[in-house]
């Protein structure tokens, strides 16, 4: 593994997602959205890489959101729904996020951005996620284990984990994807997950949640278990983050609970577990974060949902291991390029 000092690991990261992932050219304005817990040495690594590509860095700062999604509406000044319309690429270091905001919707339909969520990642996670691995290699990966739940629809997925997760569902239909490079406007996700949408009234069994996020991301004092049929029926256990779930679950709901509405594995060989960024511990190897709410399709959901970590998992389609206590093992070109995908530094 390379010896790489801090800074060097950090100017590697800005570099991969800027230059080799958004494929940022000279002129083009680098928009990035912050708030008031976005981690500053983050925001001076990518506006210095845009510099290097002769790109223009803006920063729009506020204060932080209390919610995501259109639920943020209310709270996103109005300059920053026209700057977020304005920029090439929009690097989103808010947390709550701006995805499934007006904003965003805004942004989108305008048809400029090219957008990622970036989140709560603070210096030292964005060193990992983009400067921590071979970019290519982890993309041979994202690409083929992509493919293998695409195809798996109308499948029957099984999930379980150390802690007594035990849950089945249908695969459903397929609605986001990650470009190796992002050259066209639209939304982008951190590489390093592979996302599944199940048919949402088909998901039934137990989940039982390590770490949530829910107005804050947290890791509880004891696991939030919820019993799923159809509907989640009841959230338990958690101490106080089970009634902070249980009020954001009824907001984003409507009132109601609703669905378990996507699943996913992650296998980011650099991701550490750090019980204070969501969008990395997300990707640590074997992790699988749960999506809670209402699913797109119907009004009032999108991403207004809370979430729930789940780690260690396995994982069967239609009878076949596919994860075995978090080691990937199908689509055998994934696996094998998962096997030898190492972190370049410790």
């Amino acid at each position: 593994m390379a010896n790489l000092t801090c800074d060097t690991r950090l100017t590697r990261a800005a570099d991969v997602l800027l230059k080799d992932h958004f494929c940022v050219r000279d002129g083009e304005c680098v928009l990035m959205t912050t708030d008031n817990a976005t981690d500053p040495v983050v925001v001076d690594a990518l506006a210095a890489a845009a510099g290097r590509l002769g790109a223009k860095p803006v920063v729009v700062s506020m204060p932080r959101l209390p919610f995501q999604g259109s639920l943020a509406d209310p709270h996103i000044p109005g300059p920053v729904v026209e700057a977020v319309k304005a920029g090439d690429v929009w690097l989103d270091l808010t947390f709550p996020y701006m995805a499934g905001s007006h904003a965003h919707d805004q942004a989108m339909k305008a048809g400029r951005a090219r957008y990622i969520l970036l989140g709560d990642v603070g210096a030292a996670g964005l060193a990992r996620l983009y400067g921590g691995v071979d970019f290519d290699r982890l993309f041979e990966v994202q690409s083929a284990v992509d493919a293998y739940f695409r195809a798996a629809e109308g499948k029957t997925c099984r999930i379980t984990s150390r802690l007594g997760t035990d849950l089945t569902y249908t695969i459903g239909k397929p609605a986001t994807r990650k470009d190796r490079y992002a050259r066209n406007p639209g939304s982008q996700t951190v590489p390093g997950s592979a996302i599944m949408y199940p048919v949402p009234e088909s998901v039934t069994g137990v989940v039982v949640l390590e770490a949530v996020f829910h107005e804050h991301y947290c890791v509880p004092k004891e696991p939030v278990r919820l019993e799923v049929d159809g509907k989640i029926r009841s959230v338990t256990g958690g101490g106080a983050d089970t009634r902070v779930m249980d009020r954001s679950l009824r907001r984003a709901g409507g009132g109601d609970y609703g669905y378990l509405i996507h699943f996913s594995y992650g296998f980011h060989p650099a991701a550490m577990a750090t019980g204070s960024s969501f969008i990395e511990d997300i990707r640590v190897v074997g992790c699988n974060a749960i999506g809670l709410g209402l699913p797109w399709w119907v009004p009032g959901g999108g991403e207004n949902h809370p979430d729930g970590v789940v780690t260690n998992q396995s994982m069967w389609i239609d009878g076949v291991p596919v994860v075995e206590d978090g080691k990937l093992l199908v689509p055998a070109e994934a696996a094998e390029a998962a096997a030898i995908l190492e972190p370049l530094y410790a």
